[in-house]
């Protein structure tokens, strides 16, 4: 047997730092959006993914993939969504046998309502507390540790993002983007 890798210190401060913040921020975020007496943070993430979608609108598998849930978990938070009006189920027009999860003009308001104080909320509970270059940092180390996970995640290929970053499980050279845009007939500023 092989000894195992235990952390170094430097490793388990972050690992612990890392472990408080997974554990302490949703719960945080959570029981404001409950004092609001609206929904919870997941109910809230579903209703933000379909807002920012084209059309407002998302196969469930996609919603469930960006809401890092299973489809079951899912589904039943949409029946419960559904009968407070603000998401309905739709054929796939392009599918049949996909159903899409869409954001009514109810939920729509609720979300547009909502999100300025969830949007405060974060500000103050994440990035109040970071300068620019940490904010940058600090989603260099997230989108690592997703690759880590999910190399194929969604973040990677959301349009959002910056399309000149590379996937963080490859780690690029310098110089190298520069070369990789020539040969794709792009950019790499």
């Amino acid at each position: 047997m092989t000894e195992p890798r235990w952390l170094s210190a430097e490793e388990r401060r972050a690992w612990l730092a890392l472990l408080s913040v997974t554990t302490l921020l949703p719960a945080a975020l959570d029981a404001h959006l409950a004092s609001l007496g609206r929904l919870s943070l997941f109910d809230y993430n579903v209703l933000a993914m379909l807002s920012e979608a084209d059309g407002r609108s998302l196969p469930m598998k996609e919603l469930a993939a960006r809401t890092s849930a299973s489809l079951s978990r899912l589904s039943h938070v949409v029946t419960k969504l559904e009968n407070r009006g603000w998401i309905d189920r739709q054929p796939s027009p392009d599918d049949a046998r996909v159903t899409n999860a869409h954001l009514t003009d109810l939920g729509w308001e609720t979300i547009v309502d909502l999100a300025p104080e969830h949007v405060e909320r974060v500000r103050e509970m994440v990035f109040d507390g970071l300068d620019a270059e940490d904010a940058r940092r600090l989603g260099d180390i997230a989108e690592k540790i997703v690759a880590q996970l999910d190399e194929a995640s969604w973040i990677f290929r959301d349009g959002g993002r910056d399309p000149s970053l590379p996937c963080p499980k490859r780690r690029v050279v310098r110089g190298e983007a520069e070369a990789e845009a020539a040969d794709d007939g792009g950019s790499a500023a």
